[in-house]
């Protein structure tokens, strides 16, 4: 019996409990810090998962990450954490360049295309130039936090930009709030002039 009960516990050392459900999946070894930064960002915030070339930006608000990653993959884990989230919905947007760059001038880019179309398959993805989504996200900067998530890809056009929005709170339900009110507003300021 004495030498029944280290061979047991060896074994269910060994063993552990519920192996027979085969190797679990290793979060990767960045998804810790990234998980909390997504999940400590609110409504209007920003987060940018970006190409390698992408510039350091030195204005307060905005806060840079390097990630041993490509673009496509550390979309999936954001969206995947954001997922998770009551609070926040995301809104995407890519540049309206991405579609247009050749394959010839960027080797990569084609399949690149197709690996973030299932990233973010059945989401809106909403597309502008990326002179023009860069100056949107850096002129929040100034009120509102925003997140470079700094990648290893190195392909034009690649950015991914996501801005927060409520996740119980949209906004047409905002729009309406507001007409509301000044319907409100406007019937007391009437009743008052009337008197």
């Amino acid at each position: 019996m004495k030498a029944f009960l280290p061979l047991l516990f060896l074994t269910f050392l060994l063993g552990g409990c519920g192996s027979s459900r085969g190797p679990r999946e290793q979060p990767p070894i960045w998804g810790e810090v990234i998980s909390r930064e997504v999940n400590a960002l609110g409504i209007q915030n920003w987060i940018i998962v970006a190409e390698s070339s992408f510039p350091v930006v030195s204005r307060r608000g905005v806060r840079t990450i390097m990630v041993d990653a490509e673009v496509p993959e550390l979309v999936s884990y954001v969206v995947n954490e954001l997922g998770k989230s009551e609070t926040v919905i995301p809104s995407f947007s890519t540049a309206r360049e991405l579609p247009f760059v050749k394959n010839d001038n960027a080797p990569g880019i084609d399949e690149f295309r197709k690996r973030l179309k299932v990233v973010l398959s059945g989401r809106e993805v909403r597309e502008m130039e990326h002179r023009s989504l860069s100056l949107l996200a850096h002129s929040d900067s100034a009120k509102y936090a925003v997140l470079v998530l700094k990648t290893k890809t190195a392909l034009p056009y690649s950015n991914v930009f996501i801005e927060m929005d409520s996740g119980y709170w949209d906004r047409d339900s905002e729009d309406k709030l507001r007409r509301d009110m000044t319907k409100v507003q406007d019937k007391i300021q009437s009743n008052e002039t009337n008197n």
